[in-house]
């Protein structure tokens, strides 16, 4: 069964999140830690965001009062984080690339806590294996779009120049502040670029995106740090937190066929309000596609 495939390549000792349930076969959306910051160039520790965003959940409500639902009519089952090998890069994407095909192959939603950026690659590997067309929503401070970085062409300042150039795929840029200047050029290019701004920008081409499958991404420091300091590169200038959730509400007509929220070190962040935003915008998507 591929539910057992996918256990085999988590570790779920680290508690679940939130009221999730433990039948995988029953789940239409299914939770898996993508513990991963091999190449976190200024602060690491993203490799802890999955379980303190677990921790936190547990200071949520079940019930939501923007989207009306309880998670204990959800149907989704928390996996665990995967065991990627320390260090290994490529390794690492396989796996999540194949933990993802699992998911996305019986029908079921997959949601990645990461982590580091880069780890959106391996996801949306299986994903563009999966679905015809996919596009990419990305909301980010920063572009992400380095050929290479510090010597290396895989990073997590890099992830969305190779979702251009290896997989071709789509990409929707939100609230981008910080790139450097051939990152524009590229964008400008390449990419549909909304720099600054998410909720404006968002509204006027979710058109463009209704009736095609959709992958979001959530860099959690597209929010300000002065809300979300809990993360590796955190970037002035950012949207607050009641605009990142109100973005998800928005992008919830969509047809979403995954997501991933990366970047949350929580190591940086003693009050945790980091991994508190991360786990609310996780919970409004399960009751979204789940409950």
């Amino acid at each position: 069964m591929k539910g057992e495939e996918l256990r085999k390549l988590c570790d779920a000792s680290g508690g679940r999140f939130l009221v999730a349930g433990r039948d995988y076969a029953q789940s239409r959306l299914v939770l898996v830690g993508a513990p991963m910051d091999w190449t976190a160039s200024f602060r690491p520790g993203s490799r802890s965001g999955p379980q303190a965003i677990r921790t936190a959940s547990q200071g949520l409500e079940e019930y939501s009062l923007s989207a009306g639902k309880t998670l204990f009519d959800a149907l989704f089952f928390d996996a665990g984080d995967l065991l990627l090998p320390t260090g290994d890069v490529a390794s690492s994407l396989a796996m999540i690339e194949k933990a993802v095909h699992i998911i996305l192959e019986e029908g079921k939603f997959p949601l990645l806590m990461g982590g580091e950026h880069l780890v959106t690659l391996g996801a949306l590997r299986a994903v563009s294996r999966r679905f015809t067309r996919p596009a990419v929503v990305q909301l980010d401070a920063h572009a992400d779009l380095r050929s290479h970085y510090l010597g290396v062409s895989y990073s997590h300042a890099s992830v969305m120049y190779h979702v251009i150039t290896e997989l071709g795929l789509e990409l929707y840029q939100y609230g981008i502040r910080s790139a450097a200047e051939e990152e524009v050029s590229f964008a400008n290019e390449h990419t549909q670029f909304y720099p600054f701004h998410v909720l404006q920008p968002l509204a006027e081409t979710i058109p463009a995106l209704k009736g095609r499958p959709v992958y979001l991404t959530v860099d959690i420091d597209v929010v300000d740090p002065a809300f979300a300091p809990g993360t590796g590169t955190p970037e002035p200038g950012g949207i607050t937190s009641a605009e990142l959730l109100a973005a998800l509400k928005q992008l919830a007509g969509l047809e979403l066929v995954g997501m991933d929220v990366v970047e949350v070190a929580p190591q940086y962040d003693p009050a945790g309000i980091t991994a508190m935003l991360a786990a609310k915008a996780i919970r409004e998507i399960i009751l979204d596609k789940a409950a």
